[in-house]
């Protein structure tokens, strides 16, 4: 499996962000070919000392990374990066991963 994993810092305002990302953001990701799987934080993203840098964090599931390159690649993928500039305003962070059971 492989994972995309995104880090959506504080916006100044915490509800347009989330009316745009619910609403407009999330069906356009949802339409990614080769998605399996796809979540979101619910509530204050923290660390074990507190408050984060943070106000939301994704995660979307690939079969593979070469699925998940294929994935981003497309219309659906460009389309989905191309949004991030109409409510990320404030930055965010994408990791991708690999992923194993131990």
């Amino acid at each position: 499996m492989a994972k995309l994993l995104v880090l959506y810092r504080h916006p100044e305002n915490a509800a347009q962000f989330d009316a745009h990302y619910f609403s407009k953001h999330v069906p356009i990701a949802k339409s990614v070919p080769g998605l399996k799987h796809f979540e979101v934080s619910r509530g204050p993203v923290v660390t074990p000392q507190g408050a984060s840098n943070y106000h939301l964090v994704a995660s979307l599931e690939f079969d593979s990374m070469a699925a998940l390159g294929k994935g981003l690649a497309s219309p659906e993928g460009l389309a989905t990066g191309a949004d991030l500039n109409n409510f990320a305003g404030a930055g965010v962070e994408l990791l991708v991963f690999e992923t194993g059971e131990v």
